[in-house]
């Protein structure tokens, strides 16, 4: 299966992202199909390839959720966003009667 995900590139502290696709079950830092632009988190600037995202996701491959999310962010996907953090699970103690 196929899959967008994001590939972690930079230093230490001064990270950047590529959008790459490639097998789901593939080592992220291993080889990828295709590159599809990038991501800096420390100043949001994106740079993705509409027209190659858009052929990728019609051939079948699917977005992780932050990549969904960013191409949310983008305009090139239309949908809702993806809650990527999970939820903290609430302790339940039970009374001892």
């Amino acid at each position: 299966m196929l899959m967008i995900r994001l590939q972690r590139k930079g230093k230490k502290h001064q990270p950047y992202y590529r959008l790459v696709v490639g097998e789901k079950r593939s080592k992220i830092l291993g080889e990828q199909a295709e590159s599809l632009g990038w991501y800096d988190p420390k100043s949001r600037e994106k740079n993705f390839k509409k027209e190659r995202v858009l052929y990728w996701l019609g051939v079948g491959a699917k977005a992780s959720p932050t990549v969904h999310n960013l191409l949310v962010d983008a305009e090139i996907v239309s949908a809702k966003k993806i809650p990527v953090h999970k939820k903290s699970k609430k302790k339940k103690e039970e009374k001892a009667d």
